[in-house]
Formats: C-alpha cells, structure tokens, sequence
C-alpha cells in the first residue's frame, strides 16, 4: 500500500506546487477543454490505479521491462505539469506526453505478457493522456 500511497502523493504534491494560474487562463482553449475541477478527481483516480499496476508489476517482476517502463512513464508524467505550467511551454510538454503516451502503451503492451490486471488498469490511463494529449496539442496550435 506504501507504493500506492508514494505514487499518488507525488502526484498530488506536483499538481498542487504546478497550479494553473492566470497564464493558463489566458490561453485559447479548444471546444473540448474540460472544465477545471475535472482534473484533480480523475487524475487522482488515475494515479491510484496506474500505483495499484505499478505494485502488482513491482510485486512479480520488478526487474522486468514492464517495470521500467512503468517507471520511465512515471518520471515523464511527474514532468508534464512543471513543463507545462511552471515553465509555461505546451510545446516542451507536448513532447514530453506524447513520448509519455507511447511508454504507457508500451507498458500495456509489456505488462499483459506478465498480469493482465496490470495492463488493464492503465487503459483507463492510456485512454486519458490520449485525450491529454489531443488537448495539450490543440492549446499549441491555438496559441
């Protein structure tokens, strides 16, 4: 439980230092932008089940390359909102999501060889940075 906690705490403590703000509000937003109180439940939704697959991979096969990927998805992750909002470039940061959305592929793909649970609590995951993804896109082309 200890790994599930560390997964979501991280990723609730960089939300919380990478707020929005006034910038991002100034930004052109496409149709299909959500509202902002969407965004805390569901990722912390998220960042629970992508720590349950992050354990049960961890728990099986912790040298394996499911784990790495795993993890390299999860430094990109913890990457995206300083990208994004601290450093104020949806450019940096929709380079760093769409490599993110290949690992968590790759992850899906990896982790059904080792536990198939694993890999279907990250479709959920890969479904939400897809459409991340179609949104940090369509803020750079709007801006």
């Amino acid at each position: 439980m200890a790994f599930i906690a560390i997964v979501v705490a991280v990723g609730l403590l960089i939300g919380y230092m990478t707020p929005p703000g006034q910038w991002y509000e100034g930004l052109q937003k496409p149709f299909f932008n959500p509202p902002g109180w969407v965004f805390g439940p569901v990722w912390t939704v998220l960042y629970v089940l992508i720590g349950i697959a992050g354990w049960r991979i961890w728990s099986i096969a912790p040298r394996s390359t499911a784990m790495m990927l795993w993890g390299a998805q999860m430094v990109l992750n913890w990457l995206w909102s300083p990208a994004f909002f601290a450093l104020q470039s949806p450019a940096l940061a929709l380079a760093i999501i769409i490599a993110m959305l290949a690992l968590v592929l790759l992850f899906i793909v990896n982790a059904w060889k080792l536990d198939r649970l694993a890999a279907w609590l990250f479709v959920p995951y890969a479904a939400w940075v897809s459409f991340a993804t179609a949104l940090n896109a369509s803020i750079v082309y709007l801006n």
